[in-house]
């Protein structure tokens, strides 16, 4: 089983173009079972290079085969009637179970730029039983708030390992109250604007309740740059700011991690997961 995870920056590239079209070429061509993208617009109107468009609805025509959920962290009004939204977006060739969608703390940091940021967590029923896979994007601007998503993310999976440990009771005379999988099986990925080493990388590696893939498979080796290799006008030097991690039980899982280095599609390069069950 493979998983992608890619900030595909509405569909802008390194060369400032706007083309859901080159993004779907690519994510087509990787062919993976389970697709992570932040930064996905719709009718988000002033967005660089870009003319409001539905990018969910664009890109999942672009690629039949998966189901599709979809959280926006940003959901505002255009002043015509339509909302302008601005978040994450999971696509699986698996059937999804149970879909969550967390909005992210947001602590007061006056002096710096910010917006809302979510975690999107979706049930994957894979084959051999199912996972949950964690889709998110943390904040850029202020430390302060990135250290608290970072937390909240290590909250989320002690309370799903929790939940799988002591699952709540059912109640037959309502639907909404049946009981449904959260397994302690997890994959957590996307965009953490932070390098490795930094304050937000280590709180969530913090407890036991994620561990980096890279870390698990690569030996020590230095992360390889998801951002600056191909002369977008952000960052001005290459590194690592987009991840895999892993829930405990999962870490047997993980056979490969790597990051798409030769696309422009986006300022940020596509990384890929490989698990075996």
């Amino acid at each position: 089983m493979e998983i992608v995870s890619w900030n595909i920056q509405w569909g802008r590239g390194a060369d400032g173009r706007v083309a859901l079209k080159r993004t779907a070429e690519l994510l087509r061509r990787l062919n993976a079972d389970v697709i992570c993208l932040q930064e996905v617009a719709v009718d988000m109107q002033g967005l660089a290079g870009a003319e409001p468009e539905d990018g969910v609805a664009i890109l999942r025509d672009m690629l039949p085969g998966y189901e599709a959920a979809y959280v926006a962290a940003v959901d505002i009004s255009n002043g015509a009637g339509r909302r302008m939204c601005f978040g994450n977006l999971t696509l699986s060739r698996f059937p999804l179970g149970q879909v969550w969608r967390h909005l992210l703390p947001w602590p007061a940091d006056p002096a710096l730029p910010a917006m809302q940021r979510a975690c999107l967590e979706v049930v994957v029923e894979v084959p051999t039983g199912p996972i949950r896979v964690l889709n998110t994007h943390l904040e850029y601007y202020s430390e302060r708030v990135r250290l608290a998503q970072a937390k909240r993310l290590v909250a989320l999976a002690q309370e799903a390992e929790a939940l799988a440990t002591d699952p709540p009771a059912g109640k037959d005379s309502s639907p909404a109250f049946a009981p449904r999988p959260r397994p302690a099986a997890a994959v957590l990925c996307g965009d953490m604007n932070c390098e490795p080493g930094s304050i937000a990388y280590h709180a969530l590696l913090q407890g036991g309740a994620w561990y980096d893939t890279w870390s698990l498979v690569r030996d020590g080796a230095s992360h390889a740059p998801t951002v600056g290799l191909h002369g977008a006008e952000w960052p001005d030097r290459p590194y690592c700011c987009d991840y895999f991690f892993a829930s405990g039980v999962m870490r047997g899982a993980v056979r490969q991690i790597r990051v798409m280095e030769d696309t422009a599609a986006s300022d940020h390069q596509p990384i890929v997961l490989e698990l075996r069950f």
